[in-house]
């Protein structure tokens, strides 16, 4: 009679791991998206995302340069900043590895320079603290905890401003999973909007 076979041994997966997944899988499908569609469903963002501003009436709002196929929101600034001249907008610069983001002042005349992954930057401007953030997302999940790049820069951030601004991340759907696995140190975020609309995942969101 053979010897039994031993049991197959099981692979543990870390959450890191996972997290690395999600994040190279929600990358590729966003930069695999079609023109025409990326433009259809960042319209439909747009649209979302100016509603929601109007309800929120920042006063310094602070957002992204648009990297690797996320949503562009920069003409929806500029509109923003033609329309209420009171408005300041902000853009944020890495310091250094383990420091929070600065954020400095921005208009679409502003002289830039590019950082060490060659996003855009204001190359100079005031120091500001946005009362609205947009956070670009790649991935993220109902309780509101997003997967960025892996470098922990806008959970430091949000961490250190005080007042802490509302942060809202921006991205799509195909972005959206059961859990991103989150860390001790992740922030979750107070809204997501994506083409679907704004998910709503704090209760500051009614301040």
């Amino acid at each position: 009679m053979p010897p039994p076979k031993p049991a197959p041994e099981l692979t543990v997966v870390s959450p890191a791991s996972l997290r690395a997944a999600l994040r190279r899988d929600c990358i590729a499908a966003r930069v695999a998206l079609p023109a025409a569609e990326h433009q259809r469903l960042s319209g439909q963002i747009e649209t979302h995302l100016a509603a929601l501003l109007a309800r929120q009436t920042p006063q310094i709002l602070g957002f992204c340069w648009p990297y690797r196929a996320e949503f562009d929101c920069r003409p929806l600034v500029r509109q923003l900043l033609a329309a209420k001249p009171t408005l300041r907008a902000c853009l944020p610069v890495v310091i250094g590895p383990g420091q929070p983001l600065v954020f400095r002042a921005w208009t679409a005349d502003s002289p830039m320079q590019t950082d060490r992954h060659g996003i855009p930057y204001p190359a100079s401007g005031a120091s500001l603290i946005p009362d609205v953030l947009l956070i670009p997302v790649n991935a993220f999940d109902a309780q509101g905890y997003r997967l960025g790049y892996g470098s922990g820069y806008f959970d430091r951030t949000l961490a250190a401003l005080h007042p802490r601004p509302l942060a809202i991340g921006i991205g799509f759907e195909l972005g959206k999973v059961a859990s991103i696995q989150p860390a001790a140190h992740d922030i979750p975020l107070d809204a997501v909007i994506t083409e679907a609309g704004v998910h709503v995942c704090s209760p500051r969101m009614a301040e």
